[in-house]
C-alpha cells in the first residue's frame, strides 16, 4: 500500500514537471545513447553501453518513484486550514529558549523542504514537536544535541 503525501499546489507543480521533463527529454536522451553505443558493436565488452543501460535503469526508477508520488498526492489549500494551531503548510514563528534566537519555517511535506527557502519538513524532529501545538506554547523537542524548548509566537499561513 502507497504512503499518501500531502503538499502544496507549488511542490506537486513542480514534481509533475521534473515527471514531464524526465519522460519528455531525459528517457529519448538515454535511448538515443544506447542505440549510438549499440552501433559500435560487440556489447559483451562495450562500456558506453553499459553506463547507456545502467542509467535508464536509474532513470525508470526515478520516473517510477516520481508518478507513484504524483498517484498519491494530495495538494492541501492552505487557505482552508486553521490557524489556531500548528499543521502541515502552517507558517510557524518561533524562538529557542536556550539562545533567544527566533526563526520562522513553512511547514511542508519531505519532498518540498529546503531551509534556504525556510520550509521545513513535517518529519524533522522540531516540526514533529511543533504539530499540533498553538500560540505561547513551549514545544520540547529532543535533537542530537539534547532536549531544547522553542516557543510558537506566531502562527500563520
Amino acid at each position: 500500500m502507497s504512503k499518501i503525501t500531502y503538499m502544496t499546489q507549488e511542490g506537486f507543480d513542480k514534481l509533475k514537471a521534473e515527471m514531464e521533463h524526465l519522460i519528455s527529454v531525459e528517457r529519448p536522451k538515454i535511448s538515443q545513447q544506447i542505440a549510438e553505443a549499440r552501433e559500435k558493436g560487440d556489447l559483451s565488452e562495450n562500456a558506453e553501453y553499459d553506463a547507456a543501460k545502467e542509467a535508464q535503469g536509474l532513470l525508470e526508477l526515478r520516473i517510477s518513484k516520481i508518478q507513484e508520488q504524483v498517484r498519491n498526492a494530495r495538494v492541501l489549500d492552505a487557505t482552508q486550514l486553521d490557524t489556531d494551531k500548528v499543521y502541515l503548510m502552517s507558517k510557524v514563528k518561533i524562538k529557542n529558549l536556550t539562545n533567544n534566537m527566533v526563526m520562522e519555517y513553512t511547514l511542508v511535506a519531505e519532498n518540498e523542504a529546503n531551509l534556504k527557502e525556510q520550509k521545513m519538513s513535517v518529519e524533522s524532529p522540531i516540526a514533529k514537536g511543533l504539530l499540533g501545538k498553538s500560540k505561547g506554547d513551549i514545544a520540547e523537542v529532543k535533537v542530537p544535541s539534547g532536549l531544547v524548548k522553542f516557543e510558537i509566537l506566531e502562527i500563520g499561513r
